[in-house]
């Protein structure tokens, strides 16, 4: 086979003959940070080069592990599911657009060998990158479904903790797989957001924060849920690790978008860590598969309202520091993960409130990543992330909120600290359109 789900942070393997391996068995027995990863054994596969396919899960079908896993027609599974998309959306899944930000890049003052590229996700599936993630985890269950490796007759709920773009991106594809939906969502959820879930058929679950209780109160419904029964529809890889996968879709177009041409830096939003996540993995493996000729350094950003990365990144880099390899510290900390990643202390509040998450569940991964490409974490203030959204929408017209445009944010901040210079290629991703 081509690929095998592994523990990123124990090596156990998944069962083979498990239908849904989305947590590692032994998550939750101790300290360590399980979460499941999809390894894709680059020297048996070949990128998708010379296709004129414009949906991402046609087109780069070879590298999923749904796919490989019995006699399937996958072209025709998987647009059968996109045309049940566009009927509940209004439109499928495209290759989103990618490229050279001119007014952005002269108003940073980036010279003309350098600049901005901004990655468009403000017009996909539900608004936002998040249903790359869950179409990912749909292929998957259809999959195993048509292959006859589950009773149909008694489908498990699925779940999902968001009051936003990954609550709508759920609901919107589960509707398309004609599959029920609990959405557990705070109580001061966005009213518009909720009416659309209903409207979708979702079933709304409000989530009260308890006395004395660590942790977002919606997720620790979700874990609730799961335990009972409900099968993880999230964007959270360290309870479904096949989520990474259809999120590498975009670091896969990107790679392809640039058409050989060098990128030195990404910056990328951090709420919980998929996305951050799914663009290390994606940009790592078309660079070994030749798609990409070096993969840039990876920048995260957080707010000043909660860093759960930041400071998780920092207490790995004192390992590091202290003579440990980066592979080893990393290992390390992924041992003992209550030392190195924990919920934020305060609830957090922030106008860019999709990215708040009390902890950043796929840490290691990303940690790892920054680590290996000499990227590196950045906190910014409330005014960096004003000030962001106002630029990019004044100098782009692309209507992104304030989550969706945090990477320039942080963008703005590594331009200030000197960490990105007036010559570099930088890219952004605008991930959710303003509401």
């Amino acid at each position: 086979m081509n690929f095998r789900l592994v523990c990123g942070g124990c090596g156990t393997e998944a069962d083979p003959a498990d239908p849904y391996p989305f947590r590692c068995p032994k998550a939750g027995t101790d300290d360590g940070d399980h979460v499941l990863v999809r390894e894709l054994d680059t020297s048996s596969v070949s990128w998708p080069s010379g296709s004129e396919e414009t949906n991402p899960f046609v087109r780069y079908a070879g590298l999923f592990h749904w796919a490989g896993l019995g006699d399937l027609d996958v072209p025709a599974m998987t647009r059968e599911l996109d045309d049940a998309v566009a009927l509940v959306d209004g439109h499928g899944f495209a290759v989103t657009s990618f490229g050279r930000a001119d007014e952005l890049s002269t108003a940073m003052r980036f010279n003309d060998d350098g600049g901005v590229w901004v990655k468009k996700e403000t017009g996909n599936v539900s608004g936002s990158h998040k249903a790359r993630h869950l179409m990912g985890l749909l292929l998957h269950l259809e999959a195993v479904e048509r292959l006859g490796l589950v009773d149909t007759a008694n489908r498990p709920s699925l779940a999902i903790a968001s009051c936003g773009n990954a609550a709508l991106a759920a609901a919107v594809v589960a509707r398309a797989g004609e599959r029920e939906l609990r959405v557990f969502v705070p109580v001061d959820a966005d009213q518009v957001v909720v009416a659309r879930l209903e409207e979708l058929g979702a079933h709304i679950e409000v989530c009260e924060r308890r006395p004395g209780e660590a942790g977002d109160p919606t997720y620790l419904r979700l874990l609730d849920a799961i335990a009972q029964g409900a099968l993880p529809f999230t964007c959270q890889g360290n309870l479904n690790g096949l989520a990474i996968e259809g999120g590498e879709t975009l670091a896969y177009e990107l790679a392809d978008q640039l058409h050989g041409e060098r990128l030195d830096h990404v910056v990328v939003q951090v709420g919980g860590g998929a996305l951050a996540s799914a663009v290390i993995q994606g940009l790592r493996e078309a660079h070994e598969l030749g798609a990409l000729a070096a993969m840039p350094r990876v920048h995260t950003v957080q707010t000043e309202g909660a860093h759960p990365l930041e400071r998780a990144f920092h207490r790995v880099r004192t390992l590091v520091e202290q003579g440990e390899g980066a592979a080893d510290a990393v290992r390390i900390a992924g041992q003992h993960r209550s030392d190195y990643m924990w919920p934020w202390e305060h609830e957090p509040k922030s106008i860019a409130h999709g990215i708040l998450d009390d902890e950043t569940y796929d840490w290691r991964a990303v940690v790892e990543g920054m680590l290996a490409t000499g990227g590196r974490p950045v906190v910014v203030d409330e005014e960096t992330l004003a000030r962001a959204n106002e630029m990019a929408m004044d100098a782009t017209g692309i209507p992104v909120d304030h989550t969706g445009s945090s990477g320039l944010a942080g963008l703005i901040a590594l331009r200030a600290e000197g960490v990105i210079g007036d010559h570099d290629r930088v890219a952004v991703l605008f991930t959710g359109v303003r509401r």
